[in-house]
């Protein structure tokens, strides 16, 4: 299976690189990619000195282009449909018609991935996007168990790429209302959950209180480390009780089931953590990679080393991990 890894920045695309990845992910600076955060993402130049450092060591290159144009801005989104067959990336994902068509047709022969931000949980939608605009390979969302990856991978007319690690997401996908709700701007449109310009951390008597578009989402005592906030994430009063209401901090971390995922025919894993820095990038790529290697030397008796769980673990949102969906044991 392929291990493909997050580049939020050139650092972090060399690191990944480096450190075994087959296939690095990374976008714009700009609203065409969904995470569009302060100080990540590529210039154009950037991204063309990425792409030169990859492919001289063999390594391939899909540019995230995974945002919902507004209707007087998809002009922008065909202008970095436009670069990046110009800038000769492996492929594009996207999640939107309008770009699939775009790109399809203007750039027939730039190969297209569907985003996970498409939401596409079934083999007939993917069978849509294969007939109508030639999608190669699509990215299942984080909701299916191992048995539908199963069904859909049976089904398929593409390559399926799924999740191995990194962060969740309690919404569909990224489609955060609440984040919308507080903000004003959609993680859709704009591509990012909790923009900067609305984030505050207010020092206090106590600690510190993390406020998003003025909404009290964390309140932190002192000495404690504070991650970036997001409002499935925060703690809440509710009847009397504080805590993660909406979503635990925690992570997917399918490892275990790296020789069923091999089984089904999984094309290739994905690393989540664009937003995440060079360090998080070294260690989660150094990791997959070995486990991928000890999964082709002995794919009967492969089982994670215990020092890459502790490793993973200290990556990971609150230092807890789980199977996520994958794993439903009813069905």
């Amino acid at each position: 299976m392929e291990l493909v890894c997050p580049a939020g920045n050139l650092p972090s695309l060399k690191t990944a690189v480096d450190h075994g990845a087959n296939a690095v992910y990374f976008g714009f600076r700009d609203e065409t990619n969904a995470r569009h955060f302060a100080g990540l993402n590529f210039t154009p130049e950037k991204m063309a000195e990425g792409i030169t450092y990859a492919h001289q060591r063999g390594v391939r290159v899909f540019l995230a282009l995974n945002t919902f144009p507004s209707p007087g801005g998809f002009a922008r989104w065909q202008a970095a449909v436009d670069r990046a067959a110009e800038l000769n990336v492996d492929a594009l994902i996207a999640a939107d018609i309008g770009v699939f068509d775009y790109a399809s047709s203007r750039h027939p022969q730039l190969p297209l991935h569907l985003s996970v931000q498409g939401s596409a949980t079934n083999y007939e939608a993917l069978r849509f996007f294969h007939e109508h605009f030639g999608v190669r390979r699509a990215v299942l969302p984080r909701v299916l168990s191992l048995s539908q990856v199963r069904h859909v991978i049976d089904n398929s007319p593409i390559e399926i790429e799924v999740f191995a690690f990194g962060s969740l997401c309690v919404m569909v996908e990224g489609r955060c209302i609440l984040s919308s709700y507080a903000t004003g701007r959609s993680p859709n449109t704009y591509g990012a959950c909790s923009p900067a310009s609305h984030v505050e951390w207010i020092e206090t008597n106590t600690g510190l209180d993390t406020r998003l578009g003025g909404v009290l989402i964390q309140r932190h005592p002192k000495g404690e480390n504070v991650g970036y906030p997001t409002l499935c994430k925060g703690t809440f009063c509710v009847d009397n009780n504080t805590y993660h209401a909406i979503e635990d901090p925690i992570s997917l971390n399918a490892m275990e089931l790296l020789p069923q995922l091999a089984e089904a025919g999984v094309k290739a894993l994905k690393i989540e953590g664009r937003q995440r820095s060079p360090v998080y990038v070294t260690q989660t790529t150094r990791i997959w990679r070995a486990a991928l290697d000890a999964l082709a030397r002995d794919p009967d008796n492969f089982v994670p080393r215990p020092e890459w769980t502790a490793e993973l673990g200290k990556v990971s949102e609150g230092a807890q991990t789980t199977l996520g969906a994958y794993h439903r044991p009813w069905q």
